[in-house]
């Protein structure tokens, strides 16, 4: 069957059983399909505020009622990220999916594998919970592991992961999640028969075994996180925390003219206001060039302001 090698190399390499892993045309195939199988028009997905876009799109395609919870105040520690407590109080007889990005797109935020296992244990057995796992190889903070490590204890759990990021692989479209077997066999069901290209099965299966460049990739994004953030702090500006390959960074009324002057200079910065942050702007790391001449870029727009 399709993908079986890849299956097989991902069910070595963490220790799972190939039965507990699907596919996806990269994670967010996989996203929607969680939706259509798990969810209809009388139950509830429960999001958090700042959410990954394709959450409540899967949401709405099914019909669900889509129930978003606030994000932590800008105050908090972790600002604008997850309020697990209060997502645990929304919960109801409906709520057949919670759905959350750790680290999370596009805030950056996150919150440790502790914590995750803390909101597990009182999450009812009836509710699956998917954390979505894209941007886990940029971690540098210890207390934050993969979900993977708590999977035996929470037949409830899906993860999913990508291909589209850390590895560089966006083009290919290449994912899987990864859960207890009943759940994957549902979600195989309705699974494309040719969902991943020859391509992306070798490639991915390629990419995998590359240690050395993911270390690499982790290695080289912190220190450059690091160094944007510095500079931009420099300036003035707020800068969320982040453990993934970008930064979330306040500009506040200035937002909208500034990235259009960005623009304008050939710099790309992610507009937010499509997910309620219109004052903000998301960067991603580059290369030590790139950033060095964001922040030329930047300060000359900021000047003009």
């Amino acid at each position: 069957p399709i993908g079986k090698h890849l299956k097989q190399r991902i069910a070595v390499k963490y220790g799972v059983l190939p039965e507990q892993i699907i596919l996806g045309n990269g994670s967010h195939e996989l996203l929607m399909q969680f939706a259509q199988v798990f969810a209809s028009a009388n139950d509830e997905v429960l999001v958090s505020q700042y959410c990954f876009a394709v959450y409540p799109i899967a949401s709405k395609a099914v019909g669900a009622q889509l129930v978003v919870v606030a994000a932590n105040n800008l105050q908090d520690a972790m600002p604008l990220g997850h309020d697990l407590d209060a997502m645990l109080e929304k919960i109801t007889a409906k709520t057949k999916l919670i759905c959350f990005a750790n680290p999370n797109n596009p805030t950056g935020t996150w919150f440790s594998t502790e914590k995750l296992r803390s909101f597990l244990e009182k999450v009812p057995s009836h509710v699956l919970v998917v954390v979505d796992e894209a941007y886990i190889e940029y971690v540098t903070d210890s207390s934050l592991q993969s979900a993977l490590t708590l999977l035996d204890s929470f037949p409830n759990l899906i993860v999913t992961r990508t291909f589209s990021k850390a590895y560089g692989l966006a083009g290919i479209r290449a994912g899987f999640a990864i859960a207890h077997a009943r759940v994957i066999e549902l979600i195989e069901r309705i699974r494309e028969s040719f969902n991943l290209n020859s391509l992306a099965l070798i490639s991915a299966s390629i990419a995998l075994d590359d240690e050395k460049h993911l270390a690499q990739v982790r290695e080289k994004n912190a220190i450059q996180s690091d160094w944007l953030r510095d500079q931009l702090e420099g300036l003035n500006l707020k800068v969320l925390p982040s453990q993934t390959n970008f930064l979330l960074v306040h500009f506040g009324t200035q937002t909208a003219q500034l990235e259009s002057l960005l623009f304008a200079k050939g710099v790309m910065v992610r507009p937010m206001h499509g997910y309620g942050l219109g004052d903000y702007l998301r960067i991603t790391i580059s290369t030590p060039d790139d950033n060095i001449r964001f922040m030329h870029e930047l300060k000359q727009g900021l000047a003009c302001l």
